[in-house]
Formats: structure tokens, C-alpha cells, sequence
């Protein structure tokens, strides 16, 4: 019921009211809004989505990929520092591909907002792009929930008693810089742990950088820098498996594909609604 309201919202509100910038930038956080709805339902009985977690067959994929050991591990192994203490040293590479994942929140929408901005003509397709990226991720955590690295290893690690063969380092270095206010800043952006294929994370970030490139080189190269950083982070933060950036790439590259011949019924759609706001407005 929620996401049925959630999703008929940005439609009532193009409805109610006439086409402006203002009304744009409501529409898309009113989609935000519903995506959250899809993206945090199945989390609401952790019980029943647990039984059908998937936990095995990415890490038997990257297990592949990685020629016979996990990629995050690898490179957790590498990369990581410990001190004397067993606590880790966290070093200038960690801080900057923790702040690339935590910048991630602003990459999607920013880049949508600076096409509205600087490059308007261009703006009704990157939203439709960048949100139906969002909102078909979305429906596969609904129908396949897939551990990310990170819970796979709690679970191992609870039922041999032993610690986690990959680590979290983006929860570790958010309880170490925000000290007692990681808890409650972390609680806002949590909601669904096991939505992990595809990776929204990267796969967002690429259609970001390639909507980026479409309005000039420089925005484009600093777009695909930024993916190319959060991919590698994702890996070694223990976020995602590679399998699920390559899953994430591909929807990326499906939606670029076939989004122009989702066009006239989506045009049609567009027309139903404007229809609707100009009889609204008529009456009014």
C-alpha cells in the first residue's frame, strides 16, 4: 500500500501542478522516495527475507574471478594495515575510498540536478535514465536477496566462532570518525542489508558518468574517475562482491540500450499525464 502511494505521488504532483524547475526537482525526490519504499519493504520481516537470502553464489563467482580467493580479501590483505594493537591504521587510501562510498548519496542527483541546470534539454531523459536504474535494481532485491561480502562473513564467522574472513572497513571508520554519532547517522541510511545485486552504487554512478559525458569531456572524465574509484572501494571496503558491480554495469548498460524503445510508451504515458494536469488546471 505504501509504495502504491509512494510511486502514484510524482504522477499526482505533475498532475496538480504546472510544469516549473521547482516542480522537477519535487517530482524526483518524490521518486526517491518511492524507490526507498521498494528498496526497504523486504527488509520489513528480516526473518522471511533471510530464509531466502542467497549467500552462496556470488562468492562462488568472485571465488572465480579472483582465482581462488575473494577479491575483497585479496585485497583487504594487501591494502589493510593493523597496528600493534590489532586495531586498524587507517591510512590516506582508506579515508578516501570511505569518502568516496559516503559521497555516493550525492553523485546520482547531483548529476541529475546539474543537467537540469546547465544543460535542460537534456534533463527529462537523465532522470528517466537515472531513476528506472534505481527503480529496476529495486525489483531484483525484491525477487533475488543476495548477501553482500560482509554478511556472508558474520554468518560464517557465528557459526565457526571465528572473525569475519572479510571486514566492513566502511562501518569501522565510521564508529572511529564519528565516534558516538555513528550509530544514529549510520541508522538513517541503513534499511536492507541483503540488496546487494545489483550494486546501485555502481551501477547509478556509471549511468552518472555516462549522462555526464554526453554534456562535455571534463564531466565526463571526472564521472568515470568517480565511478572507477567507488568500484574499487565497493570491492575492498567488503561492500559488494565483483559480481555485483559487473551486475550493476550491465543493468546500466541494458537500460541505455533499451530505453529508446521504451520512448513512445513512455511519451504516451507523458501525454496521459499532461492531459490530466491541463484538465486539473481548466477546472481549477
Amino acid at each position: 500500500m505504501l509504495q502504491t502511494i509512494a510511486y502514484a505521488a510524482p504522477v499526482a504532483l505533475c498532475v496538480a501542478t504546472p510544469r516549473s524547475r521547482t516542480r522537477d526537482v519535487a517530482t524526483c525526490s518524490l521518486q526517491m522516495w518511492a524507490y526507498l519504499a521498494a528498496y526497504k519493504s523486504p527488509h520489513d520481516d528480516p526473518d522471511a527475507q533471510e530464509q531466502r537470502v542467497r549467500v552462496r553464489y556470488p562468492i562462488v563467482i568472485d571465488r572465480l574471478l579472483g582465482l581462488g580467493e575473494l577479491p575483497s580479501v585479496r585485497l583487504q590483505r594487501s591494502l589493510g594495515r593493523r597496528g600493534p594493537d590489532g586495531v586498524q591504521d587507517w591510512h590516506a587510501l582508506d579515508r578516501v575510498l570511505v569518502w568516496a562510498h559516503w559521497s555516493w548519496f550525492f553523485v546520482p542527483h547531483g548529476t541529475v540536478a546539474y543537467t537540469l541546470i546547465r544543460h535542460p534539454a537534456n534533463f527529462k531523459r537523465a532522470a528517466a535514465m537515472t531513476y528506472a536504474v534505481f527503480n529496476l535494481g529495486a525489483s531484483v532485491y525484491w525477487l533475488v536477496p543476495t548477501a553482500p561480502p560482509w554478511y556472508a562473513a558474520s554468518l560464517e564467522a557465528s557459526e565457526e566462532h571465528e572473525p569475519p574472513e572479510v571486514r566492513r572497513l566502511m562501518v569501522e571508520y565510521g564508529e572511529f570518525f564519528w565516534r558516538d554519532g555513528w550509530g544514529s547517522l549510520y541508522s538513517v541510511f541503513g534499511g536492507n542489508p541483503l540488496a546487494a545485486m545489483p550494486s546501485l552504487h555502481f551501477a547509478t554512478s556509471a549511468m552518472a558518468a555516462l549522462l555526464l559525458a554526453e554534456v562535455g569531456p571534463l564531466a565526463g572524465a571526472l564521472g568515470f574517475g568517480y565511478t572507477a574509484t567507488l568500484g574499487f572501494a565497493l570491492v575492498y571496503l567488503g561492500e559488494h562482491y565483483v559480481i555485483d558491480l559487473i551486475a550493476g554495469a550491465a543493468l546500466t548498460a541494458a537500460v541505455r540500450r533499451l530505453g529508446p524503445r521504451a520512448g513512445p510508451a513512455l511519451g504516451q504515458m507523458g501525454r496521459a499525464v499532461a492531459a490530466l494536469e491541463a484538465m486539473a488546471h481548466e477546472t481549477s
